[in-house]
């Protein structure tokens, strides 16, 4: 499993699958690179190939081999699923399969990620899918919500964005609410960016409809102005966290390449003593 890094956000236009599905794959080459805001010139340069043959592929006139289409998708960073879409349009099968996570072929992978959420305690951490819906959590995650007033949020498919800017979520009892928001809404716009999912894009349009007050100033926790920290009140007192994201590197499964880890650090060392008393 390797780091997520950084892409700059831009929105391709939407359209939904059945959609992208009816165009040629000239179309669908186009969009990406358009997406990607790169001209013919310099993408058939970073291809490796001549203007004039993207230019026809782009344009129905020449029809990409398999191995083009996919050689295409791995320089333009298209995701696994829309990689599918791509071969479908020029008229192949798709090659990326999209298993469950109960899938016997995924053991070895949902033992990892078993294995990190849980070796991770007593320190929260927690499984997304693509969607930001909670695949696994670890038990340091249930003190965390005992503030979450409407508990239909708490229902499956918990959405841990919903779940997190949510006026009756966790929101209320962020004590750096605007900067977290900030950070959330962020990386969310960078996976709408990647991907060009729609429903990540209308759960963008929800969240940032949401109220939130004024910021109250820096984060309390003095993290040195690296990271976003994460400052939730409890019961049990403020608790400030920084957090990672883990992906799997290297995956050839749809399932996989949308699934990140979260793992909750504290900040502090009121933190850390917090945490341990409520793992006793």
């Amino acid at each position: 499993m390797s780091a997520r890094g950084n892409i700059q956000a831009v929105r391709r236009p939407g359209a939904s699958p059945q959609a992208r599905a009816a165009r040629g794959v000239g179309d669908h080459l186009r969009a990406w690179r358009q997406h990607r805001r790169m001209s013919q010139l310099d993408f058939a340069l970073e291809a490796e190939i001549s203007q004039r043959h993207l230019s026809f592929m782009e344009s129905g006139r020449s029809k990409p081999s398999r191995e083009m289409v996919l050689h295409l998708a791995e320089r333009l960073e298209v995701p696994l699923r829309e990689r599918n879409a791509l071969l479908l349009a020029a008229g192949y099968a798709p090659v990326f399969q999209e298993r469950g996570l109960d899938d016997p072929a995924l053991a070895p992978a949902r033992e990892a990620i078993d294995l990190v959420i849980g070796g991770h305690e007593p320190y929260p951490a927690l499984a997304v899918d693509r969607h930001w819906t909670l695949v696994a959590a670890n038990k340091a995650i249930a003190p965390l919500l005992v503030g979450v007033s409407d508990k239909r949020l708490l229902e499956p498919p918990v959405n841990v964005l919903r779940l997190s800017l949510h006026p009756e979520g966790l929101a209320p009892h962020t004590a750096n609410l605007p900067e977290w928001r900030d950070h959330l809404l962020d990386r969310l716009r960078q996976q709408i960016a990647i991907s060009g999912d729609e429903i990540l894009a209308r759960l963008l349009d929800e969240l940032s409809a949401y109220p939130v007050p004024a910021s109250r100033g820096k984060p309390r926790a003095d993290l040195g102005g690296i990271v976003v920290p994460f400052e939730l009140r409890t019961p049990q007192g403020l608790m400030c966290f920084f957090s990672t994201t883990t992906v799997f590197g290297t995956p050839v499964d749809i399932t996989l390449s949308e699934l990140a880890l979260e793992c909750f650090y504290p900040a502090n060392a009121e933190t850390t003593e917090i945490l341990k008393r409520t793992a006793l």
